[in-house]
């Protein structure tokens, strides 16, 4: 910790969680007068507070209308969600842009191992088009990080980024391809490979750029027109300075700070912390300056060790009925 302020120790073990959660709850409510606010329209007492599922978590649609932060500041940095002129975009104020990336390597790390092993490759079109994207700012210091004079981002140069791949692999070099969906399946339907040391991670993002389809399509067609054996993939948004991890099949795990629970999709009070199905609420500590307890709209499953998968959104008409028939 730093002083009064919770800033969470990212060397952590899971264990340490609970209190370090309570510690920040207590100093986020005193600090974001929103947070304050939203907890005592609860009639929530922050002395009766002792475990994860008694801590309110705020609706995500907050970011679009609030500034969600403790105390005032001028941000380091400004996240902001992808969207259309039509709608209002989340927007993340951020006071110390030290503590994302502490996270976010961190994290990596925990699951891949150095940075400095890996030749990272964004491709990444639609957000290296946007100011504020938190997946730009954490694929471009990974890049800096790497060191390889292989890494870098593409935009749409899908040649030139065949032929880097190609000699990479015949290298024998270790490659992080990470994209977003729609920029992967474009890729991938123009040029095939087999990429035996290269890991493909998807980072989500279709958003209306081409026809739909399910994780499960998704990662068949990345599986055989590139040659791995699983695809990867990141969870994360605007909102959070933490991510999750997927080795394949959409099965997500946590670094040790931060955590999914699950609340009812009829009553939003009513949270699962074990093996459920229901929609995402997030602990992420490294939001130390904002919220650290957020209730998403993703729907998603948990699994008895703690990890999960992403089955949709509760906004989507066609999910609201059978979003939680599921075993």
């Amino acid at each position: 910790m730093n002083g009064n302020i919770p800033v969470p120790d990212f060397n952590m073990q899971a264990a340490d969680l609970i209190p370090a959660a309570l510690e920040l709850f207590r100093y986020q409510y005193r600090h974001n007068a929103l947070y304050q606010a939203y907890t005592d329209a609860l009639h929530i007492q922050p002395q009766h507070v002792q475990t994860l599922t008694d801590i309110p978590f705020l609706p995500i649609q907050f970011f679009k209308t609030h500034a969600v932060v403790c105390g005032q500041f001028e941000p380091e940095l400004v996240f902001e969600s992808s969207g259309t002129t039509q709608t209002i975009n989340s927007r993340h104020l951020v006071k110390d842009a030290s503590l994302y990336e502490r996270s976010f390597i961190t994290a990596f790390e925990q699951f891949y191992g150095p940075v400095t092993d890996y030749v990272v490759v964004g491709l990444l079109p639609s957000y290296l088009e946007r100011k504020h994207s938190s997946l730009v700012v954490m694929v471009q210091e990974m890049i800096r990080r790497s060191g390889h004079a292989g890494s870098g981002f593409y935009l749409y140069e899908h040649e030139k980024l065949y032929a880097q791949l190609q000699e990479l692999e015949a290298r024998g070099q270790k490659v992080l391809l990470i994209g977003v969906t729609f920029g992967l399946l474009d890729f991938a339907e123009k040029y095939r490979l087999s990429l035996q040391h290269t890991i493909v991670m998807e980072t989500g993002g279709m958003k209306g750029r081409r026809e739909e389809w399910t994780r499960e399509q998704v990662h068949a067609f990345l599986q055989e027109r590139l040659g791995v054996s699983a695809v990867h993939a990141e969870y994360g948004m605007t909102e959070l300075l933490s991510q999750a991890y997927s080795y394949g099949k959409g099965i997500f795990n946590t670094p040790p700070w931060m955590k999914i629970l699950l609340r009812d999709e009829n009553d939003p009070f009513q949270l699962f912390t074990t093996q459920a199905a229901g929609v995402i609420n997030v602990i992420d500590l490294a939001n130390v300056y904002s919220c650290a307890f957020i209730a998403t709209e993703d729907i998603g499953r948990l699994h008895a060790d703690g990890s999960f998968e992403v089955l949709g959104r509760l906004d989507n008409s066609a999910l609201r009925g059978c979003s939680l028939m599921v075993s």
